[in-house]
């Protein structure tokens, strides 16, 4: 059979003869190929487009690693097209075999008769345990010490070459350049931002000069977010109604996406987590930022990755450097769900990594404080201290060197300029009253009367306050939100 199959195949077949080899000796094994044994609880799957390890293991309700191993994979790289065998839910890998055995005898009667009476699986290994950000880094900052600025209400730079914010798509609103920002062929690229469209944009205007930007806030929480996402259609039509309101505003009716960016801040990444796993998300999307945002639940002690299994599977892509990804924590400890500390811990262990001191406590934006780090081709980690609401409002100011140094160089986006009709106005200076024309007769103006001196005017005496420090209503409005955000968590 095997010979036959070399025999009869084109050139460059013996590599797809050794796949076919390779499946037929799993089949062979597993007794589905000749039917030497029954099927029992195992199955044959074929590989659809855009699937991946993780999302068949989740459909199947097995493991990763049980479906890595039932079929001889050193990776995790599959095909379209490719035929997997589904091992049953009581499949033991070999390397985990030995150890299972080995538990299974020092078990107590009693805990035997559960496990055979409910019929579930026996217990996974114990996963790592990963500490809370340590009491060092549970500090905040006034604005002053943050150089003079709150984050949660930085300056505004306005929109730069962009025109303003505008509606007519699925969901959300957009920005464009007022000209360019698009190929002849019709390509652009887009970044959609989840939860603080307002902020992002004020640090998205600053470094970025072509690609469009989409922001979406639904609320506080991410399960708004990952209901918002949850139907594998929403995404298609998003990206669909942006195209038609960049062909509508170039005039280019080829206008299409050529690369596409995820980026969100606190509770938006609910948002990312249901797109990047979903087919045409993967298919679709190069880079994912997450800008203190990403959050699980505790099975005991230990994280419960179950959640955010789909952000695993991309730092694994960006390790490789088959898609880009930037997380980014502060130290803040919420109540009963995992810290930001805790699962970007988590996803460099999953690549097999370790966050790594920073050194010399490096400055960042806003008054940020850099404790740790970790870099992987695509794959970037950065940790900061603090704890309060101004900490997490400070994320945000990493967007802009995320931009610049990472996502500008990596899409080369079409450049945009500035509409005609938005053309940078000289500055505003107050008019003086126009000089009185020259009289051409005689004429007789009637005298004046005096004018009396108007009393100086006493200012009133200026409430104190700290230097630097926003005193304003929407100051207070905007730490609040930020409270607001961390109390609602996840």
């Amino acid at each position: 059979m095997f010979d036959s199959c070399r025999l009869k195949s084109p050139a460059g077949a013996p590599a797809r003869c050794g796949r076919v080899r390779r499946l037929a000796l799993t089949l062979a094994a597993s007794g589905l190929l000749w039917g030497q044994t029954s099927l029992g609880a195992e199955a044959v799957h074929e590989v659809a487009r855009g699937e991946s390890l993780w999302s068949i293991a989740h459909a199947k309700g097995i493991s990763v690693e049980a479906l890595r191993a039932r079929n001889q994979l050193e990776g995790d790289a599959i095909r379209a097209g490719d035929k997997l065998v589904i091992p049953g839910k009581n499949y033991k890998p070999p390397k985990q075999r030995k150890a299972a055995d080995t538990a299974q005898s020092s078990r107590t009667d009693a805990s035997a008769k559960t496990d055979s009476d409910t019929g579930s699986d026996p217990a996974p290994a114990p996963a790592v345990v990963f500490p809370k950000p340590p009491s060092w880094t549970q500090v905040q900052k006034t604005p002053k010490e943050r150089g003079g600025i709150n984050p949660c209400l930085v300056p505004d730079p306005g929109f730069g070459i962009y025109d303003p914010w505008q509606r007519g798509i699925s969901m959300g609103q957009l920005i464009m350049p007022g000209r360019g920002g698009i190929t002849k062929s019709g390509a652009f690229d887009l970044m959609i931002h989840f939860h603080g469209h307002e902020p992002a944009r004020k640090e998205w205007v600053r470094v970025m000069d072509g690609a469009v930007l989409v922001g979406i806030d639904l609320g506080i929480g991410s399960g708004a977010y990952s209901s918002a996402f949850s139907s594998p259609v929403t995404f298609p039509q998003l990206i669909q109604s942006v195209e038609q309101a960049v062909a509508k505003k170039t005039g280019n009716a080829k206008a299409h996406v050529r690369r596409v960016g995820l980026s969100s801040w606190s509770a938006g990444y609910g948002a990312v987590q249901e797109i990047i796993n979903q087919s045409e998300g993967r298919r679709l999307v190069d880079s994912v930022i997450l800008l203190d945002g990403l959050h699980c639940g505790y099975q005991g002690p230990r994280l419960d990755p179950v959640l955010i299994r789909p952000f695993i599977e991309w730092a694994r892509l960006a390790a490789r450097g088959e898609r880009f990804m930037f997380v980014s924590h502060s130290s803040i400890i919420p109540p009963g769900y995992s810290s930001t500390t805790e699962t970007a811990e988590l996803l460099v262990h999953e690549v097999g990594g370790r966050l790594r001191v920073a050194p010399s406590r490096r400055r960042g934006p806003m008054g940020l404080e850099s404790v740790s780090r970790y870099s992987r081709r695509s794959l970037h980690v950065r940790g900061f201290s603090g704890n309060g609401p101004m900490d997490h409002c400070a994320q945000i100011g990493l967007y802009r060197d995320v931009l610049k140094v990472h996502i500008k160089p990596r899409w080369n986006s079409p450049r945009g300029r500035r509409g005609r009709s938005r053309a940078v106005e000289p500055p505003r200076v107050a008019a003086k009253s126009p000089a009185r024309a020259a009289p051409v007769g005689p004429s007789v103006q009637p005298p004046r009367a005096p004018v009396p001196p108007k009393p100086p005017v006493v200012p009133a005496p200026e409430p104190k306050a700290a230097e630097s420090e926003p005193s304003t209503a929407e100051s207070a409005q905007a730490s609040a939100a930020a409270e607001a955000t961390l109390a609602a968590g996840r």
